[in-house]
């Protein structure tokens, strides 16, 4: 009895620890998903001063964390007073409540509930801002005759500063050093401080949806109860238009210096337009205590599962969905008993090492995606720059076009300013010469003005943060292979790697040469077996001129994000994470982000999925594929590149075999891959009905939960008619299980696959392995490089050595361990409470829908400590 007791006392502090370290980390970081749609688009018209204005927001209903659209018609150019907004710009944010009846016209919320004035408090030397316009800072003014910008907040003297307030959705006021509040910050704000206005009288702004997940203070998409019913809590989206008269109605009279106030001054605050923002609810949908059918996989899958997951509940069908690696979720698949569905865009067996398990696999496609790089890029035209140009100053560049052999010189950190300070004033560091004559970045390569020529005739500060290096993901995966691949097709790609210069003479970085006799290291690089994005090069250096005392090395100058969705979300932010200011007076002195490049100027690039890029609104580059033609990630040509799927067992679109002109060359099928013998029968029926959605309505393009969000193309009839037969399969299924042989089981049995339909080869994927073909592999990732023999450098050493590096500056660091002491007490103390048996798998929930599995189901003799 004690020994029972004790298991379950151990068990529930390990869970109750690791359950509040999550939640930590659900608080510390954000884990984007959500949709994008323009079936709930609303247009307003503006007020007073900006009456001929309209305002049009893209969605609102539906939402959850993404980028909605905000455009407008009927303004007046943007004027500037020297590299400040000074007249005529819009201002966006979001705010929680109920409307407060000042404008019966259009309801909206009270300014106090606004997520509003986070703007830096320091380095602001190039920042567009004067310290009233993107905070909540007013002057106060009882008389409208003296200039004031507020009526009410503030001291009763004429002119005396106060600040407007901030109240979050749980009441604790703040009322002063707003600018500092404990809510949100410059790093994690929503807020549009400075939208422009073209000389058409057009604008337009992506701005950025929060969630409770994303912004708690707010409380977005949460369930409220009002009157016996419960819906998920609408916000509001506001937008304040700042114009060029003064209080008396008259233009500012000095036109040298930024006259705007802050747009929750109760000044501009009558101008404001207000729409009200529906959100899907925040949490799971789905009865309590429901048997859940665990899934892991591909990240391509993510916000498909995140849709579908909802839908399914009413039926009584409860699927949890982790995200993992392609490579990992194929090795752990049946053999760890923590999920019986994968999803994979390649079949088991098929990594660097790996053989495929014995028995029969199940595979059935269930969804058509691709990997993107996609961008936020302002233009910020030259001195020299045509007239034409310079009207387009601040406004966002569309599309760019990317060769295989561009993206080689990103990822492999060849451009002169990648290796930061590595040659300064045109003198290289020993080993650097081969950096001394390349490009400072991407914008001012000669490849990529031939083939974007407007660059030609823009300025970009070309720096670690910008244009030197793609935002990527950190681990292994199926896009990151696809993308090497991809790479390797290319002649021109190949031979830059091999260490041939490009027409224009720039060469590769060493550390990535695949000739063994440039390498540094002595070792070929290999992209062929690669399925993740390497840091190779060990430059570290103190910036000169930071007044530093540490070296910073190529993961400080380009960080890792989390996974794609994180790179979507920072790049729709422009913040490349290059902690590049020296803060001395931290404890101990360390490295800080500067924060969110300044608007206007914004160059961020990132590797990322079709749904997130659509999703948080970015744009995408054009990718030349096989046939030589540019072609992005639409519909059409993720459906056209489909149609050249091959491959025994499971179809896989490759960017050599993709040759259509129309064809997106990284589109990607997504399949569900089960091992029936290793899964029970009730587990086969439910996977069943998993595939019968995903094959149905899955597949129609929506909003609406349970629909197939944006991002991704509707699978052709004929793979839906795959996934059918792989579902009907499943149910048909004979062969041994886990029930019938009262453990895991393995076997032949009755072939579950999709079969084999007639026609092309290219959709003839979601079939079937054959029994007996191997065993378990015991890793599937590709073998990675050879260890750079780096000088110093703690971040990169202990990158290498698979921890993460600490992070003194930022205070979200004691969310985990906080909510690991919480969570363990919580733990201990569930038998005292009157709990039952800890149920196992253990998910907790993350931000943007998906889910974490904290603690795995255990083997038998283990879970015999859990018994009463």
């Amino acid at each position: 009895m004690r020994r029972t007791r004790m298991g379950n006392a151990l068990v529930r502090l390990l869970a109750g620890a690791t359950v509040g370290a999550l939640a930590g980390l659900a608080i510390a970081q954000t884990a984007p998903t959500a949709t994008a749609s323009t079936g709930s688009a609303v247009t307003v018209d503006g007020r007073g001063e900006f009456k001929d204005m309209k305002f049009t927001v893209s969605q609102t209903k539906n939402l959850t964390s993404q980028a909605v659209t905000v455009s407008w018609t009927g303004g007046t150019p943007t004027s500037f007073a020297g590299t400040q907004f000074n007249t005529d710009f819009v201002q966006i944010m979001q705010c929680w409540g109920d409307d407060d009846g000042t404008v019966p016209s259009n309801p909206g919320p009270s300014r106090t509930q606004c997520q509003y004035g986070a703007s830096p408090t320091t380095g602001r030397g190039s920042w567009p801002g004067n310290d009233y316009d993107d905070t909540r800072r007013v002057f106060y003014s009882a008389d409208p005759t003296n200039y004031g910008q507020d009526d009410r907040f503030g001291s009763g003297n004429p002119n005396a500063p106060g600040e407007v307030p901030f109240k979050p959705v749980s009441g604790d006021t703040v009322t002063n050093n707003t600018q500092n509040n404990p809510y949100f910050n410059y790093n994690t704000t929503n807020e549009v401080d400075f939208a422009r206005t073209s000389a058409a009288g057009t604008g337009q702004e992506f701005f950025e949806v929060q969630t409770a997940n994303e912004a708690p203070h707010l409380g977005c998409g949460l369930p409220v109860t009002t009157n016996g019913v419960t819906k998920p809590r609408s916000c509001w989206l506001v937008i304040v238009p700042q114009g060029h008269l003064d209080l008396d109605g008259k233009p500012y009279a000095d036109q040298s210096q930024v006259n705007a106030g802050s747009p929750v001054s109760s000044t501009n605050w009558k101008n404001r337009i207000a729409v009200k923002l529906d959100f899907n609810s925040v949490g799971t949908n789905c009865a309590l205590g429901s048997e859940e059918r665990p899934t892991a996989g591909s990240e391509l899958a993510a916000d498909a599962m995140t849709s579908w997951q909802g839908a399914m509940c009413p039926a009584g069908k409860v699927y949890g969905y982790t995200e993992m690696g392609e490579p990992d979720a194929r090795t752990r698949l049946g053999t760890d008993g923590s999920f019986g569905l994968a999803f994979t865009t390649r079949k088991l067996g098929a990594d660097l090492g790996a053989t495929p398990p014995s028995g029969t696999t199940s595979y059935a496609p269930v969804a058509l995606s691709g990997t993107v790089i996609a961008f936020t890029i302002e233009r910020r035209p030259r001195s020299d720059a045509p007239e034409s140009e310079k009207r387009l100053a601040g406004t966002k560049v569309e599309s760019i076009d990317i060769t295989p052999r561009l993206a080689a010189k990103l990822l492999t950190e060849s451009y002169r300013n990648s290796t930061w300070q590595a040659v300064i004033n045109g003198t290289a560091a020993k080993g650097y010469g081969w950096a001394k004559n390349n490009p400072a970045g991407l914008a001012t390569d000669p490849e990529f003005i031939s083939l974007n020529p407007e660059f030609a005739d823009l300025s970009v500060a070309e720096t670690p943060a910008t244009d030197t290096d793609l935002l990527t993901s950190l681990g292994h995966s199926d896009s990151a292979r696809a993308l090497w691949q991809w790479i390797l097709s290319d002649k021109d790609a190949r031979q830059f790697l091999a260490g041939v210069p490009d027409d224009w003479g720039m060469r590769v970085n060493p550390y990535y040469a695949t000739n063994t006799d440039l390498n540094p290291t002595g070792t070929a690089f290999d992209p062929s077996h690669t399925d993740d994005y390497p840091k190779s090069d060990p430059w570290c250096t103190v910036p000169s001129g930071s007044g530093a005392t540490q070296k910073q090395c190529m993961i400080d100058f380009h960080p890792y994000v989390d996974d794609m969705h994180a790179g979507a979300l920072h790049t729709r932010r422009a913040d490349g994470l290059w902690k590049s200011t020296w803060d001395p007076l931290a404890v101990p002195p360390a490295y800080k982000s500067p924060g969110p490049q300044t608007v206007g100027s914004r160059f961020l690039i990132t590797v990322t999925d079709a749904a997130s890029a659509t999703r948080y609104g970015l744009q995408t580059a054009r990718l030349r594929n096989a046939a030589g033609a540019f072609a992005g990630p639409t519909q059409s040509a993720l459906t056209s590149a489909a149609a050249s799927a091959s491959g025994k067992d499971l179809a896989e679109i490759t960017p050599t075999g993709a040759t259509a002109k129309t064809a997106y060359p990284l589109a990607q099928l997504v399949y569900a891959a089960v091992r029936p013998g290793k899964v029970s029968k009730a587990a086969r029926q439910d996977y069943a009905y998993l595939l019968k959605y995903a094959a149905g309505n899955g597949q129609i393009t929506g909003a609406d939960p349970g629909r197939l969000p944006a991002g991704y193309a509707p699978l052709p009839k004929k793979l839906r008619g795959l996934t059918e037969k792989a579902a009907d399969a499943l149910i048909r299924y004979t062969g041994p299980s886990p029930a019938d042989s009262g453990g895991p089981a393995d076997g032949g049995g009755t072939d579950t696959s999709g079969g084999d339909p007639s026609g092309t080869a290219g959709v003839d994927g979601g079939t079937s392995g054959g029994a007996g073909t191997g065993v378990p592999a015991a890793g599937s990732s590709a073998t990675p490089g050879p260890k750079a023999s780096f000088d110093g450098g703690e971040a990169l050493q202990t990158t290498a050595a698979g921890n993460t590096p600490a992070d003194p500056a930022n205070p979200l660091r004691y969310a985990v361990p906080v909510g690991a002491a919480l969570g363990a007490v919580a733990g201990a103390g569930a038998p005292f409470a009157g709990g039952g048996r800890l149920r196992l798998p253990l998910r907790v929930p993350l931000p943007g829908g998906r889910t974490a599995t904290v603690l795995p189901d255990l083997p038998q003799r283990l879970r015999r400590l859990l018994r009463p």
